[in-house]
């Protein structure tokens, strides 16, 4: 009888440690590698990986296969991408100054929106809005302004040098939420509500990108990847790595070398 239970015993001990290591195994993030050249990259929020070469967008899948191809010689290069909304990818393309949006496949739902036509000839940065609108910062005028999916102006800032009493020179912006943040690297990044009205400056200074979730921002500071909760107001930085770009989406970090991204 001692001999069977000292067996049942060892039997169960294996079990259990069986399954621990299985859970470890599973609990353990899956790292996946895109090999391709690039210039810049996207996410969205089912995981998908929108990747930039010069004039062309490659759609991978979450699994890192090549799901779609886009290419539009007549515009030239892409220069930023914004697909807040999947099904809905905005393409902007700043020597044109032509606005492009794509469904899900990467293929073109609409006419090509002339931001010059609409009178704003240097118009240095673009983004999507709620309700299939979008937002653009014209240079000229140091203005936000937000029109609607008609290509209707709905909301504006006025001159922010004036308003604002600041230098501004922004190279990103996003909308989260609803509201703006426009990233202007030797003040911090200012947040306006979706009518365009002023709300804060949080005092993050020399950011290229960011991501945001609820009330934290990401981001690459030097070779470290970074999160600043705005509310509490701490920042913390967990390791470095020298990726040219590193996007935080869904828990999920994205890091771009050149000739690949990493997914883990």
């Amino acid at each position: 009888m001692i001999k069977n239970y000292s067996y049942i015993k060892a039997l169960f001990f294996l079990a259990v440690l069986f399954c621990f290591f299985s859970f470890i195994k599973q609990d353990q993030p899956t790292k996946r590698v895109i090999k391709t050249k690039l210039s810049f990259f996207a996410t969205d929020d089912f995981g998908n990986v929108y990747v930039v070469k010069e004039s062309e967008l490659d759609k991978y899948l979450v699994n890192g296969k090549l799901f779609a191809h886009y290419s539009n010689l007549k515009l030239g290069n892409i220069t930023a991408i914004d697909a807040t909304n999947p099904l809905k990818l905005l393409l902007y393309y700043h020597d044109f100054q032509q606005i492009v949006f794509l469904d899900n496949q990467l293929t073109v739902n609409s006419e090509p929106i002339s931001l010059e036509a609409l009178g704003y000839e240097q118009s240095d940065l673009v983004c999507a809005s709620v309700n299939n609108s979008f937002w653009i910062y014209n240079k000229q005028n140091n203005e936000l302004v937000r029109f609607n999916e008609n290509s209707k102006k709905i909301a504006a800032t006025g001159n922010l040098k004036q308003i604002l009493q600041v230098e501004l020179k922004p190279n990103f912006m996003k909308e989260y939420n609803g509201f703006l943040f426009l990233n202007s690297p030797e003040t911090g990044i200012f947040v306006f509500d979706i009518f365009g009205t002023f709300n804060k400056i949080i005092s993050l200074k020399d950011l290229k990108r960011f991501d945001i979730n609820s009330d934290i921002i990401y981001y690459q500071k030097d070779s470290a990847f970074c999160s600043y909760n705005y509310r509490s107001f701490d920042e913390v930085c967990k390791f470095n790595c020298k990726a040219e770009q590193i996007n935080y989406t869904k828990n999920k970090l994205y890091k771009s070398y050149g000739d690949s991204i990493v997914i883990e």
